[in-house]
């Protein structure tokens, strides 16, 4: 039995911490955001600032030492750290779960969303391998025992992996898994596909029996269908309360809403705008970089003097706040204002441009790999 399952526990763990790393590491600065939530809970939210670069060494972490299980190599500190790392993720899986404090664990980034419950019962499986694999370390053989052999391959993966996620963060996900990547339809992701099941709930009421005082809780179904209303020894006490029996179709965008200073609602009128326009999102103009927003200003100049292309700005700060630095950037773009958490999905950067026509996503760009005028023009307005 045991021929079976130490290959198997050490594949099946193996391959699932390098998965989970690469595809957090695809999005480090998503995870950075999922990080914060978590040291928001825990009170250490001085650790904030430092967010982004936890989360490439955790996925660093999660690659290195998955990889080297594989490998065989250094067995013995390899599981310890995997015991290690794995008693730590099911802490705090539980307490997500336990206390509803983080709605999704981010452990497989956006790619593979799972609710907390999900997460802690992956993570005890593994922790059950884990342990399993430390009983039985002394059967795992090294892939090879040549000790150049063992540390070049295990710089190989360590360098691959930094330089994965440090790419990423600098250029944006390789692969997009959420809502606004290149080609989708802004309009189409806020709506319900027609013939799409909703939500389905139970209107629940709390009776209690006037001569007894027992209480108990019946759904309207179930009130109506018993009849209790008839008996007048059972009053409804409290409010009712709407409970969710079966999740329905659920929108990809639902938290957008674009306003201008005074509140008005522009979210219809630039997201279905039916020509090109630029979309500067910068969510955090207190740490922007203002290098890259004042490079995007003159990209939306050219195009509105040339090809009177619309260039907005989306902000999450305050518009008095916004007003100084449009004043002080001499921005030329209109400054509009949604909610921080629409605007970090949207792109991973702070500043990054969307090119949208129609409400289609038709490109997307990091500050530091912004496009020239000249070839914005070329490949898209001149066309």
């Amino acid at each position: 039995m045991q021929k079976i399952l130490v290959p198997f526990s050490r594949w099946f763990v193996g391959l699932l911490f390098i998965f989970s790393g690469l595809i957090k590491a695809n999005d480090p600065l998503g995870f950075g955001y999922k990080l914060q939530e978590y040291f928001e809970v825990f009170h250490i939210n001085f650790l904030n600032g430092w967010a982004t670069g936890i989360a490439i060494l955790l996925c660093v972490l999660e690659i290195v030492l998955g990889a080297l299980l594989l490998f065989g190599f250094w067995r013995h500190q390899v599981i310890k750290g995997l015991l290690a790392l794995i008693i730590f993720f099911t802490f705090l899986t539980f307490v997500s779960a336990a206390f509803k404090v983080v709605t999704s664990c981010g452990c497989f980034g956006d790619a593979i969303p799972l609710t907390p419950w999900q997460s802690f019962g992956k993570d005890l499986i593994l922790l059950v391998l884990i342990v399993y694999l430390f009983v039985y370390r002394e059967r795992i053989r090294p892939l090879t025992n040549h000790k150049n052999w063992q540390l070049g391959l295990s710089a190989f993966v360590l360098i691959a992996s930094l330089s994965f996620g440090i790419f990423t963060y600098n250029y944006l996900p390789v692969i997009d898994f959420l809502p606004y990547k290149v080609g989708s339809s802004i309009p189409e992701s806020m709506k319900i596909p027609e013939g799409a099941p909703l939500d389905e709930f139970l209107i629940m009421y709390q009776l209690k029996h006037k001569k007894s005082g027992e209480t108990k809780a019946m759904s309207d179904k179930d009130y109506m269908k018993l009849e209790i209303w008839k008996d007048e020894n059972w009053e409804i006490v409290g409010e009712p309360e709407k409970k969710l029996i079966k999740k329905g179709y659920e929108v990809k965008i639902k938290d957008l809403i674009i306003t201008d200073g005074s509140g008005t609602d522009y979210t219809k009128e630039l997201i279905e705008n039916p020509f090109y326009n630029l979309v500067v999102v910068a969510y955090n103009l207190n740490d922007v970089n203002e290098e890259a927003v004042a490079k995007t200003n003159a990209l939306a100049l050219n195009a509105v003097e040339q090809f009177n292309i619309r260039s907005v700005l989306l902000t999450s700060n305050s518009a008095q706040d916004a007003a100084v630095f449009s004043k002080k950037m001499k921005l030329f773009m209109e400054v509009f204002y949604a909610d921080a958490v629409p605007l970090k999905s949207m792109v991973r950067a702070n500043p990054g441009i969307l090119l949208l026509k129609n409400g289609v996503i038709i490109n997307k760009w990091h500050y530091h790999n912004l496009p020239s005028f000249n070839e914005l023009s070329a490949t898209y307005f001149s066309k």
